[in-house]
């Protein structure tokens, strides 16, 4: 039984034009957020957007090398193709280790983490912070390449304050000798010092024009593009400038923006209601027989019904999924707790998919 939508045919919303046929092979990807992108978000997201790309949460090498339970960090579902595992680490040696058990449980492609300002990761000597060391970021990507997995990069324009385009492209170019192709840019600087994450997303200004020069200065490498992206022109607009948008905190608060984009590429022609992803997660819970807990995948469901009539109280119910239910028997619940105009409402009506500000959440990015 497939696991994609069994989609409502309902009237399409007005969209921007398909892009050109040189453009519309540009990939659409949900970032990397810590606590949030778990294999349960991921399946979920993939209901709205069946080309996109989908990252894992950032691990570290040395959870997986010397964690206790190291495939809760990298079983996924087969649905979720394409998938790259995301890994953060400063040493080659215990890096390629770590890529090499991404290539045997079947993973896509590896990314490493160069965007991460939080304290602890800087503790670790990885994250941001190994903007400073592009030597080093081209030793890790050539030891993670000996997975024989494809290996990408995610950065930012550079550290605290400092405004150098010239020392971006050096960094680029220095990588990119080490054999990576591809390089997803967060288009805000990391503030190491006084930002905490969040304010790390929020606080630093965009700079999209640097990402568009990149791709100018480097056309043989895919750039792709990250940060404050919430709309679909958005999307459009950036993806006549790059090879690639990467979506975070609005993919997670309002997804059906996921599957408006694929209908503005042109890839989908139906629109997804909140009755049609429910079925198939009731799906997907039904088949771990009970031993996935409602909050588990109750918590990545608050942008089911984003910009749609009963939003509020479906966040409401959520609230009520208990450790002890099975999200299988909370989901069939949910069906009995709302009426049948709620689950056959097109995502279509949500002039948030055309964006509107999303919800906010607390993720790493």
């Amino acid at each position: 039984m497939s696991r994609f939508p069994a989609v409502t045919r309902e009237a399409a919303p007005e969209l921007p034009s398909p892009l050109p046929a040189q453009r519309v092979e540009g990939r659409i990807s949900v970032a990397p957020m810590l606590d949030w992108t778990d294999r349960h978000c991921r399946y979920y997201l993939r209901l709205f957007c069946p080309s996109c790309v989908l990252y894992t949460e950032m691990v570290t090498a040395a959870a997986l090398l010397h964690g206790r339970d190291p495939e809760r960090f990298l079983v996924f579902s087969p649905e979720e193709h394409p998938l790259v595992l995301q890994l953060a680490g400063d040493d080659p040696s215990a890096m390629a280790r770590a890529a090499a058990m991404g290539a045997a449980y079947g993973y896509d492609g590896l990314n490493l983490n160069v965007g991460c300002p939080s304290p602890k990761v800087q503790a670790g000597r990885f994250g941001a912070c190994l903007m400073a060391a592009p030597s080093l970021v081209a030793e890790l990507v050539a030891a993670m390449a000996e997975s024989g997995l494809p290996v990408s990069v995610k950065h930012r324009l550079g550290l605290d304050r400092e405004e150098d385009y010239d020392l971006l492209a050096r960094f680029v170019e220095t990588v990119a000798e080490a054999g990576c192709g591809h390089f997803i840019v967060h288009a805000r600087n990391a503030w190491l010092q006084g930002l905490d994450p969040a304010a790390n997303r929020e606080i630093p200004p965009l700079r999209y024009a640097w990402v568009y020069r990149l791709k100018m200065d480097f056309p043989r490498l895919r750039l792709e593009i990250n940060g404050g992206v919430e709309s679909v022109p958005a999307i459009l607009g950036h993806l006549r400038q790059v090879d690639g948008v990467m979506i975070g905190r609005a993919a997670y608060g309002q997804p059906a923006l996921l599957a408006a984009a694929e209908r503005a590429l042109g890839r989908v022609d139906w629109n997804p209601s909140p009755g049609s992803i429910l079925q198939d997660l009731r799906h997907y819970a039904e088949a771990a027989d009970g031993a996935l807990p409602a909050p588990r995948l109750a918590r990545h469901l608050h942008g089911l019904a984003h910009g749609l009539p009963g939003a509020r109280r479906w966040r409401r119910f959520l609230a009520t999924a208990l450790t002890a239910e099975s999200a299988a028997a909370f989901l069939a619940r949910a069906y009995g707790a709302f009426p049948p105009a709620f689950w056959d409402a097109s995502f279509a009506d949500a002039a948030t998919a055309l964006g509107s500000a999303p919800q906010r959440i607390r993720a790493t990015p």
